[in-house]
């Protein structure tokens, strides 16, 4: 690339990285505690809002606790859950579960079923009218640093670098926000965040961290079969024994039903396609009906973190915090983040206080750090520790009632197993094409079950064409030996948007072809890849899905 300008640079007290739960509690909490320190919020979103997918039943406890006065309010919380089922899914029947046979942890009593995209659009209002200045559609692209190796910042990514790698007419040059204290709030599989746990050895002693891909639509069904309040969780069908994963149905207000899948991503055959799986639970006898006359609004996909307490990195370093699913804060069976998210932004913003309050600066924040395991954060994720190493050990079945037996044990203080081990990494499961067998999914009706193009049009996903691909893949030719040739390549199965495909070309070699403007940045590929050669970096500010609903 040819030289280019300098970048300007403006000072913060406070930098945070994601306008979500996380980063958006820890923006308020700062104001609250001291309305004269500066901080800024920069989202990658064309709006706050725009790129967040949850269920969500979320635990007002987080929400409690950072705006004790919300109940008062108008808010997008307005759906209490009234009814909380559980089943077993078999392929043509579904056996309910008895909700006192469940762990007291696992009741949604006294939570409520929400929109968390427009929760955080409402959150980003109150951290707006405390002074907090929000700057959406500005990816944070990297990480900035004093000559003494402290974190100082971040920089915006340029805009209009066209694909050559070269400025185009349009080029603006990214911005430099310098802040005594980061605070990265990006979600499950951040860029930069990855790039400090590496850059720091934060994950040194620790478990690694695991994944799911979270899959969500937005329905408005017919108002007969619409249920205000009910949340419906199973596990099972379509998935086989020894592939982990769940889903759910919530109801909101207005007729509005969310449908969501699962997968967990240490899935050993390569021929699983977790959209397919999505598209084929849908049409269970259970849940089919709700759906049958409807209207599917919205549709998008996620990573979720779900390692849980011992794949928690360490959470400081010089000059800033992981923190919400950054950090890996999702408690997996209640398949709720957002409460633990919001109360690792204030635990933060806390211990920032406290530094700037003192004249420090660019060290590390060891009161985070030093306290979430004794705080509400800790003792949320500790009780369910081995409920995902217990499943996948011993497969849906056994491992599930194993991992039920634990919760309820540690409602009582004590664990028969201790903290297990998560084992391999994700990306390390695997198996060679050879041992496994394909499977083979039916065709989209196109009423109840679509196709990837159609459902990422849902998702209102854009990306500026003119411009470098922001899914690199460092060496085609081991994509090629291994991905293709060794794994009968499950990129083209893995994401739920239809960005890989392997074409074979007129001389019988296949040709690896990246859709990229398809990206919903569910992150499955920097993940799920079986040889770690696909890195997923923000693109041009703005660009990816605008969920609405969602």
């Amino acid at each position: 690339m040819t030289d280019l300008p300098a970048r300007e640079a403006m000072e913060f007290d406070v930098v945070v990285v994601g306008a979500g739960p996380a980063g958006l509690a820890a923006a308020i909490r700062l104001k609250q505690l001291n309305p004269d320190v500066s901080v800024v919020v920069v989202e990658k979103g064309s709006e706050v809002g725009a790129h967040i997918l949850s269920g969500a039943v979320i635990d007002p406890s987080g929400l409690d606790k950072l705006l004790p006065e919300w109940r008062g309010e108008d808010t997008p919380i307005k759906t209490q859950v009234t009814d909380d089922r559980f089943y077993f899914l078999s392929e043509s029947s579904g056996i309910r579960l008895p909700n006192f046979m469940m762990p007291p942890l696992m009741s949604n009593h006294g939570n409520f079923v929400v929109s968390l995209g427009n929760v955080c659009r409402w959150l980003g209002t109150k951290a707006e009218a405390l002074g907090v200045e929000i700057y959406p559609g500005f990816a944070a692209a990297e990480v900035l640093y004093n000559e003494a190796g402290s974190v100082r910042g971040v920089a915006t990514g340029d805009m209009g670098i066209g694909k050559s790698g070269e400025p185009n007419a349009s080029y603006t040059r990214g911005m430099e926000l310098h802040a005594k204290y980061t605070l990265f709030a990006e979600g499950a599989r951040g860029n930069l965040g990855k790039q400090l746990v590496a850059k720091f050895k934060l994950d040194e002693g620790r478990e690694p961290q695991k994944f799911g891909i979270g899959l969500k639509e937005l329905w408005q069904v017919d108002p007969s079969k619409h249920k205000k309040g009910l949340v419906q969780h199973s596990f099972g069908w379509p998935l086989d024994n020894s592939t982990g994963g769940g889903s759910f149905l919530y109801h909101l207000d207005d007729n509005l039903v969310s449908v969501g899948f699962v997968l967990h991503l240490n899935y050993s055959n390569p021929y699983i396609a977790p959209f397919e799986e999505f598209q084929r639970f849908k049409t269970h006898p259970l849940v089919r009906d709700t759906f049958e006359g409807g209207k599917r609004l919205s549709y998008g996909a996620r990573a979720i973190s779900e390692g849980g307490y011992q794949s928690v990195p360490k959470l400081t370093f010089a000059g800033g915090a992981l923190i919400g699913c950054d950090a890996g804060f999702v408690n997996v069976p209640r398949i709720k983040g957002s409460h633990n998210a919001m109360l690792s932004g204030m635990q933060a913003a806390e211990a920032a206080h406290a530094a700037l309050s003192a004249g420090r600066s660019h060290d590390e924040l060891t009161d985070y750090e030093a306290g979430w395991k004794d705080s509400a954060i800790g003792k949320d994720l500790y009780r369910v520790r081995n409920a995902k190493p217990l499943w996948s050990k011993f497969g849906t079945l056994i491992g599930i009632a194993l991992g039920g037996l634990d919760m309820w044990t540690n409602t009582f203080g004590f664990s028969l197993f201790g903290t297990q081990a998560h084992g391999k990494a994700d990306y390390a499961t695997l198996k060679p094409a050879a041992e496994c067998t394909p499977i083979k999914y039916p065709k989209p009706d196109g009423k109840l079950t679509f196709d990837k193009l159609s459902s990422v049009f849902l998702s209102n996903t854009n990306h500026e064409e003119d411009q470098p691909p922001h899914l690199k893949v460092h060496d085609m030719a081991l994509q090629k030996s291994s991905e293709h040739d060794v794994f009968a390549g499950p990129s083209a199965r893995y994401c739920p948007a239809g960005v890989y495909e392997w074409v074979e070309q007129a001389d019988g070699d296949p040709k690896f072809v990246i859709n990229a403007q398809n990206c919903v940045h569910c992150k499955t590929c920097d993940i799920k890849d079986p040889n770690q050669n696909i890195t997923w970096v923000p693109p041009e500010g703005s660009g990816g899905p605008n969920y609405s609903g969602m």
